[in-house]
């Protein structure tokens, strides 16, 4: 991967790294795994992020199916707002 310029105009671009930079930002993941990946996601300690979880507020933004958790990145930032 070449390093582009944050700076360079788009349309200086090849394809070739446009979709490069397109791919990366696809490649991103968008879901957090357990209460690490919660406390990741809002710079707490495991136990915060447990006390948060627990509270309901992020209810929308976690699946729970018995010891496995995802979480939704982006709607728990939305959620965490609203509080």
């Amino acid at each position: 991967m070449k390093k582009i310029d944050p700076q360079t105009p788009l349309w200086k671009l090849t394809v070739e790294e446009f979709l490069e930079i397109i791919q990366n930002l696809n490649s991103e993941s968008r879901h957090e795994y357990g209460l690490k990946g919660l406390a990741k996601i809002l710079g707490c300690s495991v136990s915060k992020a447990s006390e948060i979880k627990s509270s309901g507020i992020l209810d929308e933004a976690i699946i729970q199916k018995g010891k496995i958790i995802i979480i939704d990145k982006q709607k728990v930032l939305e959620l965490f707002a609203r509080k």
